[in-house]
């Protein structure tokens, strides 16, 4: 049981490794990440402030891994371009977008509080 979970951990470890390394988008994601939790902790966020921004950055970086799933898979599944594959492709990539503009937002709401 116990080495079923390890395994389990193993391979989610191995896929966030592949993502980081095969898209740049999740690397500048990640990168924001830690400077967003840099001014979470500098400017003394409330614990509110501060799980509503982590849920929003998790939310991002799901997002991305899920993304990236999704597009490897079509690709699998249809090397070649097919128009079907590529809405799948465009609409998944829409999910990161909705994501992100979304984060954005609730970000511009909970740092308005310390900037302004």
């Amino acid at each position: 049981m116990l080495g079923k979970t390890i395994n389990s951990f193993m391979y989610a470890w191995r896929g966030f490794v592949t993502t980081w390394k095969e898209e740049n988008n999740f690397r500048i994601e990640v990168f924001i990440t830690i400077i967003i939790l840099f001014f979470i902790y500098f400017f003394d966020f409330s614990l509110l402030e501060t799980a509503i921004s982590v849920l929003a950055i998790t939310i991002v970086l799901c997002a991305e891994v899920i993304n990236t799933a999704i597009e490897d898979l079509c690709n699998k599944v249809e090397p070649n371009h097919d128009p079907i594959i590529a809405k799948i492709k465009d609409t998944s990539s829409a999910f990161v977008l909705v994501s992100v503009g979304g984060s954005v937002f609730v970000g511009f709401l909970i740092f308005y509080n310390h900037f302004f």
